[in-house]
Parts: C-alpha cells; structure tokens; sequence
C-alpha cells in the first residue's frame, strides 16, 4: 500500500505517521520536543515509524516558524536551539526522499480542508489558538503559502495599534489578547483567582464584562502587571487557560471577561482577513479551542457586531474536526502532492 511520512514538529512535541491516500494513518508516534538535540529525537521518531515497513513515497513536515522555504530552514521562536535550522534538507538526507515543508498552521489548515472541518471550502482560514496563535488559509483547495512560507500569521495581526506591545515586538497583537498563556495572564492581573467558588471577588470592570480590547495605556499597564502575576502564578502550576475555561464555564465572571476579551480580538482579526480575502470558513483549533461554548458562544457574538460586509458576515466558524490529528493530515496531503507531481 502506497503510503508517505507526515511529520509535525512544536515546541511541546515532535510527532509522525504514516499516511495513506484516503488520509488514513497506518502508524504514528510521538514524543516530547528537547530542549536540545532535537534532530536526533526526530530521527528516532522516524525511524520507529517507518522503521520495519515498505518506504514511503515522499515526506511532509509541519513545523512551528518563521520559515524560508526556500532555505528550507526553521526558526521556531519556542524552540531556541533551531535558529536557520536547515530542516527540510537534514530529513531529506536522512530518508532519501522527496521532502515538503510548511508551517504547523498552515498544515493544520490543509489537513481540515482534505479530511475535516474545512472540506469543500473554497477558501479557508484554519486557526491554531494555543501557546501563540497561528494560521493558514487554504484558497482554491491549495495551500497559500507565501514567498517565504509565512503567510497565514494572523496572531500577529495588529487588531489595536494603541494596545499593548506583543512579544514579537509588535503592538495590538490578536495573540496577545487571545493565545492561552495571554487569556490568564490577563485574567491574573484583574483579580483572577483559580478554583474560586463564588467567583465574585474581581474588580468591578471585569465583572460588569466592560474590560476590552482596546484601552491603550490603561491596557499597556495591565498587560506588565498580568505579566508578574502571570509568573508569580505559574510556579502555582495552576493559573492556565485550561483552569480559565473551566472557571469561565462555571460563571466566574473575571474568566467570562477574559474569554470575551480574547474572543474579540479574535473576531476583528477573523473579519479583517475575510474582507481582504472574502473566506467562507474558518476552522479553529489548538488547545484554547478545547473550551468550547466558552470560547465560541463570545465570538460568534462578536463577530456579528464587528462583521459589517455582507460576505464578511457570511463567514461560517467552525471547531476543528481532527483535532491534533489535522497537522498531520496536512503535512501528509503537502507530501502526496509533492508525490504526485514528481510522478
């Protein structure tokens, strides 16, 4: 049975499979992502899928970025060790085979619109809500990937140009507001605490659900006050977007403004990129999306008070079908074409 190797390389795990044409997984394994010597984790990881089997015909790789495809180099920022890393041509090397590359979103956007949520989509927009937040958009049933593989950045979409400064350097950032470490980050600074029964003790603000997106300096200074008790509260070990959800779910009413503050932001970055691209679906997963109503109940509210256009409001959103299994669909779909072509 003909077959391909799909990889899919984060900041928390390395993991890989064999695919067959229908998209069905014939083996697959995982493993943590080290710190350091990460090429040789990935290729014991390769050799324990396709170790003892027939070859397969090509490979694909999803990896966190930024990326140059035409390097064929990775420089994940969660992942230090990999600065300029050559990826696409070191697994080359070690399996002989044609090999394809693209983002982690992106391969997650493709693999919802082969197997998932997205199929049939003439134009997608798959979201990764996470540790950061990424995406790709899938037009006319191929991937856009951009001249340097970075298309599809839109946690890096400026949704306030007075909000506060991201991580990347940016100002406003949509991944600032609402990338999971940034949701309790947030709801930290204004009186979260985890597990709280009653859920009353936030400030008045967040209670009344009136703490947006969008305040400038106001948000400037909460956003260096979240970052401390961020800190304080992870060697807590409990202060993360899971535990928010929950809270959230249970009607405490800092976590609900937390997840109605992210999911604005969400909302004018979904509605932005449809305007500019006119997307009929947009397929969100990553682990934030695992909060379900929670997360979703807010963005479709906010989507309809942001979304004026006609084919903006027409937008269809939608939770991932595959969960983590999309990356690796869509690196496995990256490499049937590559075998395709080569055929």
């Amino acid at each position: 049975m003909a077959r391909v190797l799909a990889i899919d390389i984060g900041g928390t795990k390395l993991a890989a499979a064999l695919v067959d044409e229908t998209g069905s997984m014939l083996r697959s394994a995982t493993r943590p992502t080290p710190r350091t010597d990460v090429m040789v984790a990935l290729a014991a990881l390769i050799e324990e899928v396709t170790g003892d089997g027939p070859a397969p015909e090509a490979v694909g790789i999803g990896c966190a970025g930024p990326l140059d495809l035409a390097a064929g180099t990775v420089s994940p920022v969660n992942m230090p060790s990999w600065r300029g890393f050559p990826l696409r041509d070191e697994v080359r090397a070690l399996t002989g085979l044609p090999t394809m590359l693209a983002g982690d979103a992106q391969c997650m956007a493709l693999g919802e619109h082969w197997l998932g949520a997205g199929r049939g989509s003439s134009s997608l927009l798959g979201i990764v809500v996470s540790t950061g937040i990424g995406g790709g958009l899938v037009i006319d049933g191929v991937p856009l990937l951009g001249p340097n593989g970075n298309a599809g950045h839109v946690g890096h979409m400026t949704i306030d140009p007075y909000g506060e400064r991201c991580e990347c350097g940016g100002r406003g950032c949509v991944e600032h507001y609402s990338s999971g470490p940034n949701l309790a980050r947030w709801a930290l600074a204004n009186g979260w605490t985890p597990g709280r029964p009653d859920g009353l003790d936030g400030p008045a603000d967040a209670r009344n659900g009136t703490a947006g997106v969008g305040n400038g300096a106001a948000d400037a200074l909460d956003g260096t006050a979240s970052a401390q008790n961020g800190t304080a509260s992870a060697q807590n070990g409990a202060a993360d977007a899971r535990a928010l959800a929950r809270d959230a779910a249970g009607g405490d009413p800092v976590a609900v403004a937390a997840f109605e503050r992210g999911a604005r932001a969400l909302a004018g970055m979904i509605a932005s990129t449809a305007a500019a691209v006119e997307l009929t679906k947009v397929v969100i997963g990553g682990g934030v999306s695992a909060a379900g109503p929670v997360l979703f109940d807010p963005l479709a509210r906010a989507l309809d008070d942001v979304a004026g256009l006609a084919f903006v409001r027409a937008v269809k959103v939608e939770p991932t079908t595959l969960g983590v299994r999309a990356g690796l669909a869509g690196a496995a779909k990256l490499a049937w074409s590559q075998s395709r072509t080569a055929a």
